[in-house]
């Protein structure tokens, strides 16, 4: 049998967890960065053959900064029960949240290092990436949740979700900075589709009901299928009162990913992310099912993409922004929720580009640079990290992990956020080859409580 294509080059999972310490730098750290880089992805333990790239077990690269120094690298799966092979259901039918893969994406919030995938509970893990187990919010949050909450930088509360095909179809949930969980309201009006994210503005939240739909005929382990036949809608709630949700229809397209959402002068909604149109979505699909005939690169096929919706008048328009086919779009964690000129992205080949680059986007004038890595050199999402004492947008740095498929190596990129097109300001030597994954997050030495 041919290995799936989401096993092998650049996806292909390594056997094993590692550690290496006094990692090799060239260029100079800087010694502001102090904290840790985590990067979670789908890594299927030896032998395993999930049925759908989404479907392997989780596993967290980390790399320890301090000091100019680059102190150590580890690897280490999630220690969840599905890791040990465990079943999604109880005996009696009913889910068992507990029995995550837990390989979306990982995040700090209230002190504690959580591991996320939607269809279940986040895990702890701790600052050394050792698992702690569940997490729930001490009793509160008993459906899943979101790998793609949201923290209001100016309250610091917490704000997401929890999806189901099922009624209720939609959760949110808001939980203080100090991670106590205020708010759980069932979301009138969504249906069954796959709402993988979702945004917030200063004052409102933005739910995505697109038509990638709840299918049972799926048998991917992901029942999810785009349908013709579902009519694509955004929703605007307020973030306080009552969870009344205006909705908007739009042109037929998928959003797996939102880049920010804000509030303009006149008081519309602006929502960015890279879109998929049904061509698209379509043959992205058939790679992540590992379908017969499909290289082992991710064919991912959405671009730059705008909404503008209008509670006023009740009009929405939208414009595509750039024909670059590029995902996971990241931001200025300091400007969720409200406007941001600077965004980021993965760029992959086509769309006129011919190799993998980082993306960074003036949505002010419309300029773009690039970071160019390579025909064969992979860069993973890049996660923004600010200067000391910043007044800048764009004062920061870029962190992303570029994985060279020739050379069976990987490297830790420091890019200087102001201009990506120079040349790096550091570069971490990584031990091993790290698959391709999916996000991460900065971890700075001030967030420990």
């Amino acid at each position: 049998m041919p290995t799936k294509p989401y096993l092998s080059g650049h996806y292909a999972p390594v056997p094993d967890e590692t550690t290496a310490t006094g990692l090799t730098v060239h260029g100079s750290l800087p010694p502001e960065l102090s904290g840790r880089y985590f990067r979670n992805g789908h890594n299927p333990k030896p032998g395993n053959t999930p049925t759908h790239w989404f479907k392997g077990s989780g596993m967290i690269h980390g790399v320890r900064l301090h000091q100019g120094r680059a102190e150590w690298y580890r690897n280490r799966w999630v220690r969840t029960p599905a890791l040990d092979g465990a079943p999604g259901h109880h005996p009696d039918g009913t889910a068992d949240l507990t029995a995550s893969v837990a390989g979306t994406h990982v995040i700090e919030h209230a002190g504690h290092i959580l591991a996320l995938q939607e269809a279940n509970l986040p895990f702890e893990i701790t600052r050394e990436l050792d698992t702690v187990g569940p997490f729930d919010f001490n009793g509160k949050l008993t459906t899943a949740m979101t790998a793609h909450p949201k923290e209001d930088p100016v309250t610091g509360e917490l704000h997401f979700f929890s999806y189901s095909p099922f009624p209720p179809h939609l959760v949110y949930y808001v939980a203080t900075a100090r991670g106590e969980i205020v708010r759980a309201d069932v979301v009138d009006g969504a249906g069954p589709s796959l709402m993988h994210d979702f945004a917030i503005t200063e004052n409102h939240v933005v739910w995505l009901d697109l038509p990638v739909v709840f299918n049972p005929a799926e048998t991917s382990g992901i029942p999810y299928r785009w349908s013709d036949d579902y009519r694509p809608r955004i929703g605007v709630m307020p973030r306080h009162g009552a969870a009344a949700v205006t909705w908007f229809e739009v042109a037929p397209g998928a959003l797996l990913h939102v880049t920010n959402a804000h509030e303009d002068a006149a008081g519309r909604i602006v929502v960015d992310g890279p879109r998929y149109d049904r061509a698209a979505w379509a043959t992205s699909w058939k790679w992540w099912v590992g379908a017969p005939g499909h290289p082992a690169h991710a064919l991912v096929g959405s671009v730059h993409h705008r909404w503008v919706l209008d509670p006023t008048s009740g009009r929405v328009s939208e414009q595509t922004l750039d024909g670059l086919v590029t995902e996971f779009p990241t931001i200025n964690d300091e400007r969720t929720g409200r406007p941001n000129r600077y965004s980021y992205a993965v760029a992959f080949p086509g769309g006129g580009l011919d190799e993998y680059a980082v993306v960074k986007y003036d949505n002010q004038t419309g300029a773009q640079q690039l970071a160019r890595t390579g025909p064969a050199r992979l860069a993973g999402e890049a996660v923004f990290v600010p200067s000391a004492g910043a007044t800048r947008e764009d004062d920061g740095y870029l962190l992303t992990i570029v994985s060279d498929l020739a050379a069976d190596a990987s490297q830790l990129l420091v890019l200087d956020a102001e201009d990506i097109r120079r040349d790096p300001v550091a570069v971490v030597e990584l031990p091993r080859r790290v698959p391709a994954g999916i996000h991460g997050s900065w971890i700075p030495d001030t967030d420990q409580s």
